[in-house]
């Protein structure tokens, strides 16, 4: 028993010693670490893949890539195609990749780089913006759940709510503060547009999801992985479901980021100038499970070179929204009752964010 205690100690003091540097992974990794502090060791179980894939997963190979057709469809048919597409996407994986999704690929360049740029800089300017305080516009930290994980991430995040009330430009930091207006109201475009097609594949009218306030909020989350000398030892972000209706990532070209489905893990692959799309949790809410918000995770980062990504998930998250959701009444039959309670947004993201990234699935509170 004294052992324990004594084990959660050094493991609470280690934890704070870390945080207080204020520097993140990346203070970790300027200072020339070898092996990564104990605090990040995942247990071995959480990092391998369990099994190998049966023959009949192999032919599913991964997530399917869909074209927007630069959002503007020449007729009728492609339109009716895409959204089937999207339709069997979102129900069988939670997860697909879009191309000509209308969004210029030199922002998204220019978006990449703009998170690196603020994770290269001086620490001294960095340490400004670190801060727990998720009241905040824009705040810099490594791991939200820091303090309630069972184990830390290789990863530092700066985060900033762009929607529904945009922050000044003097709340955001100079070396990226351009880039962050110009593609957060690119992705809230691009968003709406998907929540149509969304709610075409449900069979509903096109402004469904977006009458239900959808795509009325947006976080955004950019992410920097250092790379790790010891990567199989850790994870860049634990097993988790999105807390989000709809998640945009844009990644960069190393790969890292895994899929679970059916109990196997797949590799989402690199796809030149694509936007990876994925169902949150939310949305699996609302349609009582017509589409599914499958676990994810990053690998430890094995390349030389930093990766990043920029997370931008449609939700309203913990500021104040009285709406309540539950799932949609057209959605519902005798046959196939109501499978959640319903529940706010704030109510949904307090749970999830007090119960960190554990490996299990916050839907299951909800469920009836």
């Amino acid at each position: 028993m004294e052992t324990t205690k004594i084990a959660s100690f050094d493991r609470v003091s280690e934890l704070k010693a870390f945080d207080d540097t204020k520097t993140g992974v990346k203070g970790l990794v300027d200072a020339g670490v070898s092996k990564i502090p104990r605090i990040f060791h995942h247990p071995s179980l959480k990092l391998s893949n369990p099994k190998p894939l049966p023959s009949d997963l192999l032919r599913l190979k991964t997530i399917p890539t869909i074209d927007l057709g630069g959002r503007v469809f020449e007729d009728v048919v492609k339109r009716k195609n895409a959204v089937e597409e999207i339709k069997e996407a979102a129900a069988k994986w939670g997860f697909f990749q879009v191309i000509n999704h209308g969004v210029s690929l030199d922002l998204l360049e220019k978006m990449k780089d703009g998170v690196r740029d603020f994770h290269e800089q001086s620490p001294e300017v960095k340490k400004n913006f670190y801060s727990r305080d998720f009241s905040r516009r824009f705040l810099y930290q490594s791991n939200f759940d820091l303090f309630s994980s069972p184990a830390a991430n290789w990863r530092d995040t700066f985060a900033c709510t762009m929607a529904p009330n945009p922050p000044e430009p003097h709340d955001l930091p100079e070396i990226c503060r351009d880039v962050l207006m110009e593609y957060s109201q690119q992705v809230m475009i691009l968003g709406e547009f998907l929540f149509e097609l969304l709610s075409e594949a449900l069979g509903l009218n096109p402004n469904h999801l977006k009458d239900m306030d959808c795509s009325k909020g947006l976080l955004m989350l950019s992410h920097y992985y250092p790379p790790c000398p010891e990567p199989d030892l850790t994870l860049g972000t634990s097993q988790h479901a999105d807390n989000s209706f709809l998640t945009v990532l844009l990644p960069d070209q190393i790969e890292g980021l895994q899929v679970l489905r059916e109990g196997y893990w797949f590799d989402v692959p690199h796809v030149p100038g694509a936007i990876v799309i994925n169902i949150g949790d939310l949305l699996q809410l609302i349609t009582n499970d017509k589409f599914i918000s499958l676990e994810h995770r990053v690998l430890g980062n094995k390349a030389t070179r930093a990766r990043v990504s920029v997370a931008c998930f449609f939700t309203t998250g913990v500021l104040p929204d009285p709406r309540v959701y539950g799932p949609i009444r057209e959605l519902v039959s005798e046959e196939n009752p109501p499978k959640y309670r319903e529940t706010t947004i704030r109510e949904y993201a307090t749970h999830f964010n007090t119960k960190g990234l554990d490996g299990t699935s916050a839907l299951l509170h909800f469920k009836i």
